[in-house]
């Protein structure tokens, strides 16, 4: 039976910077969606434990990612979610001026400074791809493609004959525990009975089923309504549950912005616009709450010092022992 990872590892400074590093410096994340930055000069921004990325659409078509650093001091190159710049990127501290394509167009002041060749200062650029409309970038110029990574998503989406519609609305929440807190409980269905009475209740007998495909986590209530051809919720590692259904979507990250502390963005996508989620945004608000009170909690036991590491249930808990394996390398 497989042992806990030890509560040292969840708000930890020491655990952050590592996992800053190993897991999110070599990882695809998850961006937005393409038809947000649809038009030359549109972007979208975001930070992922501490990495600040930028995506802009350039003036022949193509979307870019970059570092949202500017390289005279570090300025950012722009604030916010998302928003439009009129054929360039500017710095907001002193001014510098970079295409959309990434070159230094103007060092605003520097003339003509002896040594300084403005070729050498352009953006600092991320990997970026797409698949199925939505954006992801990785740091890492060696990580395997974005296709390999979603391999298992694109098979069952293929399958049951799903599709990703169009951007809707998106929502934030901030949470006070670790991104692994969250992501565990996301990672079973365990708790279900007793967190989420309402959704329990619609689940009724229904058999719940997690298993492991590659980086990805498949979870489905069989029998429910149409069965598990109704749509796919699905989990990608490092922090991402992706969830399908035959008339819409809803992107989940879980974003580590620093120790013991996580922010959940969500991006609802449905061809009918805000107006058509109806009941789903009433339901997700519901369910974040209920998440957040106990992971919340969990969080705040595991920093009391009195619990180190208990047991998983290889019944129920088989895809949170993968995850805790996954991280372990990292810590060892």
């Amino acid at each position: 039976m497989q042992r806990t990872l030890p509560a040292r590892l969840y708000g930890s400074p020491d655990a952050w910077t590592r996992e800053r590093a190993a897991v999110f410096g070599s990882a695809w994340l998850f961006l937005g969606h393409e038809a947000e930055a649809a038009a030359p000069g549109d972007w979208i921004a975001t930070d992922i434990a501490g990495h600040r990325l930028v995506a802009v659409r350039g003036k022949d078509g193509a979307l870019r990612a970059f570092h949202n650093v500017c390289r005279h001091r570090a300025g950012p190159l722009v604030e916010g979610a998302s928003g439009r710049c009129e054929g360039e990127l500017v710095c907001a501290y002193h001014g510098w001026r970079y295409a959309l394509d990434g070159r230094l167009r103007a060092a605003t002041g520097f003339g003509n400074a002896d040594g300084f060749d403005p070729r050498e200062f352009g953006l600092l650029a991320v990997r970026l791809e797409t698949w199925r409309g939505l954006v992801f970038a990785n740091l890492d110029a060696g990580a395997p493609a974005l296709t390999d990574h979603v391999a298992p998503l694109e098979a069952l989406m293929a399958e049951r004959g799903l599709a990703i519609a169009g951007p809707a609305t998106r929502r934030t929440h901030d949470l006070t525990c670790d991104w692994k807190v969250y992501a565990e409980n996301y990672l079973e269905g365990y708790h279900i009975g007793s967190v989420h009475p309402v959704l329990a209740g619609e689940l009724g007998s229904a058999e719940y089923r997690v298993r492991v495909e590659g980086a990805l986590v498949v979870q489905e209530a069989v029998g429910v309504n149409d069965g598990p051809q109704a749509g796919v919720w699905g989990w990608l590692w490092p922090n991402l549950g992706i969830n399908v259904y035959r008339d819409g979507a809803m992107i989940e990250r879980m974003t580590p912005v620093g120790p013991g502390r996580t922010r959940l963005d969500y991006l609802f996508l449905h061809d009918g616009g805000e107006a058509a989620l109806g009941d789903a945004l009433e339901a997700s608000d519901r369910l974040t709450a209920e998440d957040a009170r106990i992971c919340e909690a969990v969080q705040a036991n595991l920093s009391a010092g009195a619990y180190d590491a208990g047991v998983l249930s290889p019944r129920h808990e088989a895809a949170v022992a993968w995850f805790q394996s996954r991280i372990a390398e990292v810590h060892a």
